[in-house]
């Protein structure tokens, strides 16, 4: 497929740019007076996740207005678990909520992982097509999921945590119950990326937004070994892998077979790009609080980070999300400059 701008597909793929693509994790939200208007049609979150038309607009209107170089699909990562018998709730200002969670080997009888995956995720299917429609090949669009022990923290704690310390307590006293969970949200997740694949999307990023809270050999045995897993399944596109807060395990990552490491803010671009090598691209990242400062020093402190840069291998990100309350004009000054930087090498 030809794209007018197919950068982040170059880039990911380790060939030859012009300069570094950009987006942005949350670029589509609440940031945008445009998308708040949307979500104002609807009851909630998850009506909005669930009406594929309004959900590839509000996944489109990034494009049109920050000027991006990829979109994503306006999705949640909870949608698996939801799909594998636990529902959830978003709650205002708190954030998702499982009344059912996993808390002994008896209750896996609740999870389900035989099933039709187009039956119980075809809006998100039916989003990504009518998205492909309506971008008419202007960039790629990229679909994800959370990471399988991202997933389990969900399905075990019931909500977000600071320490996720019932999901980590089954690590300890019921390994067999944790391995069996994620062998589940594994074989799901791996069907459910097809799936996006077969939709349309051009990239998929597997999302580890808890892997920070393990130690090294936890997350190898607990994390790593299932993102393994999607990653020898996932050969159609390129894939991302973004692990949130797991620099000492850079190195078994950039073992995987993934086209693209993300990074977060508090991991060193060159210390990164010393254990990986040539063989990946790097993913991210400026510290999204960047984005509250003064237009000047946004400029100021993004070319420092583009400065840094010792490969072409890069598609610059911020180390994880926008926050809601930032100036979509703090936003477009980042992409701005990102997009009139020369790479010199």
């Amino acid at each position: 497929m030809k794209f007018q701008n197919d950068l982040i597909i170059r880039s990911a793929n380790g060939e030859d740019i012009e300069r570094y693509p950009v987006w942005l994790m949350r670029q589509a939200g609440r940031i945008l007076p445009e998308y708040r208007a949307v979500r104002k049609k609807l009851s909630g979150f998850k009506e909005l996740v669930k009406s594929p038309e309004f959900a590839a607009e509000v996944t489109i209107q990034p494009i049109d207005i920050l000027n991006v170089d990829a979109a994503i699909i306006f999705s949640d990562i909870l949608v698996v678990p939801e799909a594998m018998g636990l529902n959830y709730e978003m709650i205002e200002k708190k954030g998702p909520y499982f009344e059912k969670t996993i808390k002994s080997i008896n209750d896996l009888s609740c999870v389900e992982k035989e099933f039709d995956i187009e039956d119980r995720l075809g809006y998100v299917s039916q989003a990504i097509k009518i998205t492909k429609k309506e971008l008419n090949s202007r960039v790629p669009l990229i679909g994800f999921a959370g990471a399988p022990w991202t997933i389990f923290c969900y399905m075990t704690e019931g909500e977000g945590s600071k320490t996720f310390s019932k999901a980590r307590k089954i690590l300890y006293t019921d390994p067999i119950l944790a391995h069996e969970l994620l062998d589940s949200i594994t074989e799901v997740t791996i069907k459910y990326l097809k799936l996006q694949i077969s939709s349309g999307v051009n990239i998929v990023q597997v999302f580890d937004s808890w892997a920070g809270i393990l130690g090294k050999d936890q997350y190898v045995e607990f994390g790593l070994k299932y993102i393994n897993k999607i990653a020898d399944a996932i050969t159609e596109v390129p894939l991302t892998i973004f692990a949130k807060g797991a620099y000492n395990s850079i190195r078994e990552i950039s073992a995987m077979n993934c086209n693209t490491i993300g990074v977060d803010w508090n991991m060193n671009i060159n210390e990164v790009r010393e254990i990986i090598g040539e063989s990946k691209t790097i993913q991210g990242n400026l510290d999204p609080c960047v984005l509250y400062s003064s237009h000047s020093e946004i400029e100021k402190l993004t070319n420092k980070m583009l400065d840094s840069f010792k490969s072409k291998r890069h598609i610059v990100n911020l180390g994880h999300g926008v926050y809601p309350d930032m100036d979509p004009e703090k936003v477009k000054t980042f992409i701005k400059t990102v997009k009139n930087y020369e790479i010199n090498y």
